[in-house]
């Protein structure tokens, strides 16, 4: 059962879905509905050619959402259940569909396979470049990539991103098989006690995607819509995290630091998700919004794509990406494209430390701007090693079959320890 919600899940789990099916297996795709617009869910699913065969239509505030999923998917398991059927949910990330589905699938004795599994923040030692408790400061951005590039100077413990953090914490403690995308989500497994058999590094299935929406850049249309975006040369801006959204302090660092990018000239695409302009609106900045898109003709404000082959076909042709976004971090690795994480840490911190992706406190506008000046079109960050793998959905079904010649994924502790008792 592939459990699918969000734009990223659709992404990264669509892949596994057509493995399965490729492989003769009974196979189900449920969506739990909390994505279901057209931009947002229905223009991608067109695009990858697929139908869900549930859909679970959750609705309302995150405390609804997360009560709806484990309800309802946790009565669908236990019609099969009564039915003699054994369900393997594949659930992704660190999303509340990862975590309520999981704890459903738990509450019916079905261990998940989490895909993307071990994603936990790491938090650049701030401490250590900072004079100042009550403020950061950040070095010269060379100076400041080479430090984060240095593993021993980060630090865990961070609940940002919210709620994504708990989300993957809860999704783990109701997992039979952990799919990590790097060592370093493997090694946070099991610093945390997790078996070391059930855990394997594949990769991350957003490489399969992304090289599939490569191969088909050409049939895009997006330069036709947008033109300014063909020559590249181009700062794509994507802000959508509570955290960024909820504190003045921090949208409107970040925003001061787009309108001084504008000022000097920068082309800029600002993508619009409804966390962004629900932030616009909170804080009174639609003026100014609507004032640099009559003021600048390089400034492109659009929603959300609904073709994932439109997004790819553009971002291969960035200067640099600056995102609060998780998958964008993996997204820019894959494509070669300098990426700025607007966060004081990140959930994938190996793709700093491999040096293609530069935190950037969003605090201070002129830190925020100096770190994305930094990596337009940065050779060295372009040349980063790739992270992410290949034939990643092919790998992760391989490991899945390996466990299930030997059991199941539900395990208890006598089958994990090896215990055989007298019948």
């Amino acid at each position: 059962m592939i459990l699918i919600a969000t734009k990223p899940d659709i992404i990264k789990q669509v892949p596994l879905y057509k493995e399965l099916q490729a492989r003769g297996h009974a196979v189900f795709l449920v969506h739990t509905g909390q994505h279901y617009d057209e931009n947002l869910s229905g223009g991608m699913l067109k695009e990858f050619g697929v139908q869900p065969d549930v859909n679970l239509n959750v609705r309302g505030g995150m405390h609804e959402v997360v009560s709806q999923i484990i309800g309802r998917f946790g009565w669908l398991l236990g019609e099969l259940k009564s039915r003699g059927k054994t369900a393997i949910p594949y659930v992704h990330g660190d999303t509340t569909t990862a975590m309520a589905a999981s704890n459903a699938g738990y509450c019916q004795g079905f261990a998940s396979v989490h895909v993307e599994a071990g994603i936990r923040t790491l938090t650049p030692a701030y401490e250590a470049i900072s004079d100042q408790r009550s403020a950061i400061s950040i070095p010269n951005p060379a100076v400041w990539r080479e430090f984060c590039m240095d593993r021993k100077n980060w630090r865990r413990g961070s609940q940002e991103p919210f709620p994504e953090q708990f989300n993957t914490r809860c999704a783990e403690a109701a997992t039979g098989i952990h799919l990590a995308p790097v060592e370093l989500d493997r090694e946070f497994l099991l610093s945390e006690g997790y078996a070391e058999d059930r855990i394997a590094v594949v990769g991350n299935s957003v490489a399969d995607a992304l090289n599939d929406a490569k191969t088909n850049a050409a049939t895009s249309t997006v330069f036709d819509r947008f033109p300014l975006l063909k020559d590249g040369e181009f700062v794509r801006f994507c802000i959508h995290r509570r955290e960024n959204c909820m504190s003045k302090r921090r949208f409107v660092s970040i925003l001061d630091a787009m309108g001084t990018l504008l000022e000097a000239g920068r082309t800029m695409l600002l993508i619009s998700l409804f966390q962004t302009e629900a932030a616009i609106d909170r804080f009174g900045l639609r003026s100014t919004v609507d004032e640099w898109k009559k003021r600048y003709p390089h400034f492109i404000y659009s929603p959300v794509w609904p073709l994932y082959t439109d997004v790819i076909a553009a971002m291969e042709r960035a200067a640099v990406c600056a995102t609060d976004s998780g998958s964008m971090q993996e997204e820019m690795n894959v494509l070669g494209v300098p990426c700025v994480t607007l966060r004081f840490g990140s959930d994938r911190s190996e793709s700093a430390m491999g040096g293609g992706n530069i935190i950037a406190p969003p605090v201070d506008a002129t830190a925020i701007r100096a770190i994305i000046e930094y990596a337009w079109d940065n050779e060295e960050m372009r040349r980063a090693p790739k992270l992410y793998g290949s034939d990643v959905s092919r790998k992760s079904v391989d490991v899945v079959e390996e466990v299930l010649k030997k059991g199941s994924v539900f395990r208890n502790e006598d089958e994990r320890l090896g215990i055989e008792g007298r019948q």
